[in-house]
């Protein structure tokens, strides 16, 4: 058979077989070999590119030969086995050294040994000093067996091999992965660490020592929470605990000892890396210390708390120059107290946006609308039941739309407390909210039912409440107001765009 020559040492190199140490398996094979076949010498040979060198060998002491003096070049090219019954008297070996010189070779059977691609290495042969007539048909086969044996564990050998330096491959580059990791990590501003799968913490960056002075090692497993203040490790401990459950990200304020004695604020972050199937491999995060910042921040509050605090005094020292006014000149009363509630719902807007701490919130819904309307509504009451009903959606306002807000449902309530569904003790008013044009607006519908029947407000919308309703509305919500005087009661739908009740 015809060889390319340099594909057949490319795959001889890649099997990195030659000048490799014995291995008993293959001992064992030229052994069996030997026995079976019943001659003195047995030998693997792979042909390289000027030698022939043996793998394994018994009865012979030469671990190679010239390429030129070996048989095995051509057993290997040959389709079967080749048989030699004797050297002496065949034309291609006759003059061979091997065979005139001291190993005196007469008889040679070979059985090459071939790749799953054809490609030729060496031969598995047999060697007598005597000549033979050949092998029986079972000695024949048997080292036909024993070559492909001896191909099955070549290939075995090279896929071990082979993950062995794929392995190795993988393991230089995780460790340069990590180096990587690591250097980026020290130099990072943060305190960075990660966690295993289950939350126990096997590494931290130069910069948590840094900042706690603790010895390396000494904050592993569940040490670091030693390290915040006593007050909040189990607020910090039942955080990291629901995030290890959940899977869901970490984030927690505590304040952590410095290496100088001295706790500081810190915010605490991690997120999960996950694998293929999903599952949890790691957890990265981070400590930033907070301190400085969150010091300003309380200081800001404080500032803040005391403005608004005097702006709601502002507006109680007007609503009493109001009513002293109005005793004054009893002739303005009506217009003066009409004045003085419209500045005390102002007053009730303000203090329920304003800055708070957590001692003075409201304990009303955060900062949403339904909070502020139970606020305005309260004065409506009948034996403490409401008898304004407020439903639907509860979409969050800021300092900017509250005023306007508490202006137009203000204006509402007295007005229905004046003339309609509130004037009577039966009366009540349903206000429903909800979202518009795929969350771009909100629709407001208020309905009074069981009032006095009322024609229009007295002066057809157009009087001062109705003008401070539409102003309200119109010029500062930049929404649109309808109202229709029913029989039962007024009707009013408000439409309101989502961006005029909170900034984003």
């Amino acid at each position: 058979m015809t060889l390319d020559e340099h594909h057949r040492l490319d795959t001889l190199a890649a099997y990195r077989i030659l000048d490799t140490p014995p291995e008993q398996g293959f001992d064992e094979i030229v052994g069996f070999a030997a026995a079976l076949c019943e001659t003195p010498t047995a030998l693997i040979s792979f042909v390289d590119r000027d030698r022939q060198w043996f793998k394994a060998r018994i009865g012979l002491d030469a671990t190679e030969t010239a390429r030129s003096l070996s048989f095995c070049d051509r057993a290997m090219r040959a389709d079967d086995l080749m048989v030699v019954p004797d050297a002496t008297r065949d034309p291609r070996f006759a003059d061979n050294a091997l065979v005139t010189g001291g190993i005196g070779i007469r008889f040679y059977a070979g059985a090459p040994l071939r790749t799953p691609d054809g490609t030729a290495l060496g031969a598995l042969c047999v060697i007598d000093t005597q000549p033979r007539d050949g092998l029986t048909p079972l000695q024949g086969h048997g080292l036909t067996v024993l070559a492909a044996q001896i191909m099955a564990r070549l290939s075995q050998r090279r896929q071990d091999i082979e993950h062995e330096a794929q392995g190795l491959q993988n393991a230089r580059a995780r460790a340069e992965s990590e180096e990587k990791f690591r250097l980026l990590a020290d130099a990072m501003p943060q305190m960075v660490w990660s966690t295993l799968p289950d939350g126990y913490h096997d590494y931290y960056n130069a910069r948590w020592y840094d900042f706690t002075g603790v010895p390396p090692g000494s904050t592993d497993g569940e040490g670091w929470n030693g390290m915040v203040h006593p007050d909040d490790q189990a607020h910090a401990w039942a955080a990291w605990r629901h995030a290890l459950d959940t899977g869901e990200p970490y984030e927690v304020e505590y304040r952590l000892r410095h290496h100088s004695g001295v706790y500081r604020w810190a915010l605490g972050r991690a997120l999960p890396m996950r694998g293929e199937d999903g599952r949890i491999t790691r957890w990265f995060g981070t400590c930033t210390d907070i301190d400085e910042s969150k010091q300003a921040r309380e200081q800001r509050d404080i500032v803040a708390h005391e403005l608004s605090h005097r702006i709601k005094n502002i507006f109680a020292v007007i609503a009493g120059l109001v009513g002293f006014s109005a005793r004054t000149h009893p002739e303005i009363r009506p217009l003066a107290d009409d004045l003085r509630e419209r500045i005390m719902a102002l007053g009730r807007a303000h203090d329920f946006v304003r800055p708070h701490s957590e001692v003075s919130r409201p304990t009303l819904v955060g900062s949403a609308l339904h909070g502020l309307l139970e606020a305005l509504f309260s004065p409506y009451r009948a034996e403490e039941q409401p008898r304004v009903l407020v439903g639907g959606v509860n979409p969050d306002i800021d300092d900017r739309s509250a005023t306007p807000l508490a202006l137009l449902f203000h204006e509402l309530a007295t007005n229905a407390a004046k003339y309609g569904a509130l004037s009577n003790m039966v009366g009540h008013v349903d206000l429903s909210i909800a979202e518009e044009e795929e969350g771009a607006a909100y629709r407001f519908r208020w309905i009074e039912h069981d009032g006095p029947p009322v024609a229009t407000d007295g002066n057809g919308g157009t009087g001062f409440g109705g003008r401070l309703i539409a102003l309200s509305v119109e010029a500062q919500l930049k929404g649109r107001l309808e109202r229709r005087w029913q029989p039962s009661g007024l009707e009013v739908d408000v439409t309101i765009p989502a961006a005029s009740l909170v900034r984003h």
